[in-house]
């Protein structure tokens, strides 16, 4: 299976939480096309009781069997990344996983902890990933599967009882 691998580097957002119960609520803001020369979890500065950090960097992995749904999010007009992560104990974030694919992303918004953002994709990423499909993309026909039509004795009806003429 026709793989590649991007290191990308992900921003997450530290915001004054409305609550009795947390003092902060963290979000995924913005993935960077590349893995900047900083230590995880740095601060990249902060607009009044929001601020931003540098949470690291992540393998970004792309597959050739899922071309078509990262073509479909290129000819969206606003193409997304999927960042998804969840508390931990050593860090306040830890990062599972970033994605172009529209399908993994929802698939992780399903159940559990995790916080799962979409947004937006950096054109160096959208040239990295209209490379990728440029070279592994196979167009596969839709097949609509067609059901077996069931004669007047089909596995749904029962045979006639003797007593019923």
């Amino acid at each position: 299976m026709a793989t590649e691998t991007f290191m990308v580097g992900v921003v997450v957002e530290r915001r004054v939480a409305v609550s009795p119960w947390i003092e902060h609520a963290w979000l995924p803001v913005a993935v960077l096309p590349g893995v900047p020369d900083l230590p995880p979890w740095s601060s990249l500065g902060h607009e009044g009781t929001t601020e931003r950090f540098y949470a690291g960097a992540v393998a970004m992995e792309l597959h050739r069997t899922d071309t078509a749904t990262y073509r479909d999010n290129l000819a969206s007009g606003t193409p997304r990344m999927w960042i998804a992560c969840r508390p931990a104990e050593d860090a306040p974030l830890a990062i599972r996983f970033v994605t172009p694919d529209p399908a993994e992303g929802e698939a992780y918004t399903e159940a559990g902890d995790d916080i799962v953002e979409a947004v937006p994709m950096p054109s160096e990423i959208a040239a990295l990933l209209a490379a990728f499909i440029a070279a592994h993309h196979v167009e596969r026909p839709f097949l609509k599967r067609q059901r077996d039509r069931a004669g007047p004795a089909g596995p749904h009806r029962r045979p006639a009882l003797e007593d019923d003429e």
